[in-house]
């Protein structure tokens, strides 16, 4: 260890608190726009305190709740549920109180809160989290153990300097990862607008077909199998079964039995994911209200299929859909040119399409030399290794 430098438990530089416990906590229905703020774990995001869906207490049953404790430069942090999260208080929520996931610390004369805020993201605290964090249904890290967390403490000139470093640094950091995160946003928009000017074209020249008289099928899944049923792909059962959700495309597990034989479209019809659209070639079981259109291939090739319902507005407007039903979708019409027409625009599409997965890989592989970067940079500063040619991005 660099000379001057010294290991400390959290106890020994801040002052530890956890959140209210009592259980009593204002509901949604007791939600108000002023008040004492009442911060929980969902309201520490990127290392900042939301006042998104923030909750306030002002009613009487809630008067224990009103002698917040917290004050500005404090930090928080989450130690049940999705343990780690960690945020610094600003003045907005001097006085505010936490519920039971997040913990609090407050620095003594020893320690820069800025540099405790850092240390919570070093490789030392992270490895920490990792082997303690104890629980099946609700993670979490007791008191107990949070108190006993080591840290590296440098005198605080040091703590100062590094702040300022890596403040600087992480700065230049996060303006790259939005940067690389607003053209991977403009990419897809303009892969959307090439669409919308093709179908705007076909729109233009050919007469609607409904969506209904150009399938076979359109139905919705049901139930999950469940004495036909793995989760793993056996020799026995070896036919996905799609779920509606985006998670793993959507795979559930597998049966021996699939209901869909033909290639067709499906679209989630519930949940974030609503409007979720894909081409599956392959013999599957639907379930969970999954949507499935199996197009009449003498009228409507399944790609272009899948590329026409991208397009509908309801799917391209950006608004939350609550729901889609088979009736919505049923009500819907397409432009419909000849088959050969549509295997050229199925083509184009296509292209574009493999061109946006390959930016979004690049995309994905700069982002992770960032968060890797972010790291040693982290290590560095931990180590007493620390210098301005780490400003450099």
């Amino acid at each position: 260890m660099k000379e001057g430098w010294e290991t400390k438990c959290l106890e020994e530089v801040c002052i530890i608190g956890d959140g209210n416990h009592s259980g009593n906590y204002p509901k949604s229905k007791e939600m108000v726009f002023e008040g004492v703020p009442f911060i929980r774990g969902t309201n520490l995001i990127d290392g900042k305190v939301s006042a998104d869906d923030m909750r306030f207490i002002t009613s009487e049953k809630h008067e224990i709740l009103k002698k917040g404790h917290l004050k500005t430069g404090d930090i928080l942090f989450t130690n049940r549920g999705q343990v780690g999260k960690k945020a610094i208080v600003d003045k907005r929520f001097d006085g505010a109180n936490l519920n039971s996931q997040v913990a609090w610390f407050r620095c003594n004369e020893h320690i820069n809160n800025r540099y405790m805020f850092y240390n919570l993201e070093s490789p030392e605290v992270l490895s920490f989290i990792s082997k303690n964090t104890n629980g099946t249904a609700l993670q979490q890290l007791t008191i107990r153990q949070i108190r006993k967390l080591q840290l590296v403490v440098p005198p605080l000139t040091e703590q100062k300097q590094i702040v300022e470093i890596l403040d600087k640094a992480f700065t230049a950091i996060d303006q790259a990862k939005a940067n690389i995160e607003k053209n991977i946003q403009n990419a897809k928009e303009f892969s959307d607008s090439k669409m919308e000017e093709l179908f705007e074209e076909l729109a233009s020249e050919y007469a609607p077909v409904p969506i209904a008289e150009a399938c076979d099928k359109i139905f919705a899944g049901g139930d999950a199998p469940k004495d036909n049923f793995s989760k793993d792909k056996t020799e026995e059962f070896n036919i996905p079964i799609i779920a509606n959700a985006v998670k793993k495309n959507g795979l559930y597990g597998y049966t021996n039995e699939a209901r869909v034989t033909q290639p067709s479209i499906t679209i989630a019809a519930r949940g974030s994911g609503t409007g979720h659209t894909e081409y599956r070639e392959y013999p599957f079981t639907p379930i969970v209200r999954l949507i499935v259109l199996t197009p009449n291939t003498e009228k409507i090739n399944v790609e272009f299929l899948m590329y026409a319902i991208k397009n509908l507005t309801i799917m391209r407007s950006g608004s939350a859909i609550p729901q889609l039903t088979v009736p919505m979708i049923k009500g819907y019409s397409i432009p419909a040119p000849r088959l050969h027409e549509q295997v050229q625009i199925v083509d184009i599409l296509n292209k574009l399409d493999v061109h946006l997965v390959e930016y979004k890989l690049r995309a994905a592989q700069k982002l992770e030399s960032l968060k890797e970067l972010k790291k040693s940079i982290l290590q560095k500063a931990f180590a007493g290794e620390l210098t301005t040619k780490d400003l450099v991005i």
